[in-house]
């Protein structure tokens, strides 16, 4: 069996968030049961040298309407992931974010169209709203689409002028198939036209049906339900690993957890804390209302008064930023440091005693099976992949601490229990202990979606 998978981008060459966590993780579970190729835009900041991409001569026209565009395939030396250039697509300084998304993407998506066919691809796997259009062009073909929707918020809404430049027939443009409130919907496309719909958390299939999770398209959804799976993610344990991570203070495993005591005390002494028998707990993220960021920000008062320290690492609105800057500045056991920096935030993991993950909305996460390989408990809102991938009960994995309630005042008792557990220290190792075993890996995943492809196909 032959699949091509598209995403726009794919770790470790780009990435914006959990997209392309997913995009180089999945395919390499893959690889094991199936023909796969990934497939994604070579764009202009991706360091050709340092990953081997050198032009192929490899140069296709692809024509649009009344227009023909160029572009060209490019496959590393040492990886079977496979690079598409176009100038328009490829020549910015970001993923996302530009006027002519709307025209990038759609010719990405012709493109990943075109190259399925070129390899007579059993199956194509799209990745959210930046491919999603490919099952609109291979719906007349024998080729079989899947597509995931990682995040419903995200669906790329465009003036329907672009279908004209991406030579769609206006026949499309209704409310069976593109059209969304006067815009076009490439996502809603894609939910369309593909033959399998899946998202990356059972709870969250479930959840985009209703009104308060389904941006609109819950009504649509449900009309294609038939078609929708949740499968839910794991990460990259072979990168996620504690024990040969290069970017900690200190190594450790699950057979020597005690170890992961030098990372907190080497991070504690970088902060200047010098109670360093207080346990750590740290959010890593975007500063949205997605991640609970408005319900942690109303916690920050109480959490002051608390014997801990409260790392959040991340970056957002401007608004947003300051105000837990002016927060961290007022509190001296609040500690908001903007960005993202990869090794950084392993240091965090490894260091930290709790990690708080309290998410109005989840579509999957990855931080929560991050934090869990490298020993720090998860403390969760039930919503999405965190309500799947969480749990209290003693055998279930993960193990960690879940709160009911979106609002401040749960997530505060939740942090309270966090410091009792905290304090019988034996049962607190055992917990760690008990998560750093736990499978977080791709193979659960890439086993469900193998079946999936199967079922395509047979």
């Amino acid at each position: 069996m032959k699949v091509l998978f598209a995403s726009s981008e794919m770790y470790p060459y780009s990435k914006s968030g959990g997209l392309g966590d997913v995009a180089h993780s999945l395919p390499l579970a893959l690889r094991e049961v199936c023909d796969i190729t990934p497939v994604t835009p070579l764009y202009r900041f991706i360091d050709r040298k340092k990953f081997g991409l050198h032009s192929s001569g490899r140069v296709y026209m692809l024509k649009m309407g009344s227009k023909t565009y160029r572009y060209e395939l490019i496959q590393a030396k040492e990886s079977d992931t496979l690079f598409v250039y176009n100038d328009i697509l490829c020549e910015t300084e970001a993923l996302y974010g530009y006027d002519n998304d709307g025209l990038r993407f759609g010719l990405f998506s012709r493109m990943v169209a075109e190259i399925a066919k070129k390899i007579q691809a059993d199956i194509v796997h799209l990745n959210d709203w930046h491919t999603a259009l490919a099952a609109l062009f291979l719906k007349a073909e024998s080729i079989k689409t899947v597509l995931t929707i990682h995040n419903l918020a995200y669906q790329g809404l465009f003036d329907k002028k672009v279908l004209k430049k991406l030579a769609i027939d206006k026949k499309y443009f209704t409310m069976e198939s593109l059209e969304f409130y006067g815009k076009a919907n490439f996502l809603k496309a894609g939910i369309a036209y593909s033959d399998r719909i899946t998202t990356v958390s059972p709870s969250y299939a479930k959840e985009i049906l209703t009104v308060r999770f389904g941006c609109g398209l819950d009504g649509f959804l449900t009309k294609h339900r038939r078609k929708l799976t949740g499968i839910l993610n794991g990460i990259d344990t072979v990168c996620f690993d504690p024990e040969h991570d290069r970017a900690l203070y200190a190594n450790f495993s699950a057979n020597h957890v005690g170890k992961k005591a030098a990372n907190k005390k080497a991070y504690y002494k970088n902060l200047g804390v010098k109670e360093r028998k207080k346990p750590l707990f740290i959010f890593i993220g975007r500063l949205v209302e997605q991640k609970g960021i408005s319900v942690i920000a109303a916690s920050l008062k109480d959490l002051s008064a608390e014997p801990l320290e409260f790392v959040m690492l991340g970056e957002g609105e401007a608004e947003t930023e300051k105000k837990l800057s002016e927060l961290s500045e007022k509190y001296g056991n609040i500690h908001y440091l903007k960005g993202y920096d990869e090794a950084l935030s392993r240091q965090l993991y490894a260091a930290a005693d709790f990690l708080l993950m309290p998410s109005l909305f989840e579509p999957c996460g990855l931080n929560q099976m991050i934090a869990a390989r490298y020993g720090a408990v998860p403390i969760v809102h039930a919503t999405g992949g965190l309500k799947d991938s969480v749990f209290e009960e003693k055998k279930k994995c993960i193990r960690g601490i879940v709160f009911e309630s979106y609002s401040n005042k749960s997530c505060l008792h939740a942090v309270r229990r966090a410091l009792a557990l905290y304090g019988d220290e034996k049962a607190c190792l055992k917990i760690a202990e008990f998560d750093m075993q736990c499978d977080v890996s791709f193979r659960k995943s890439a086993k469900a979606y193998m079946k999936l492809y199967k079922e395509m196909t047979a």
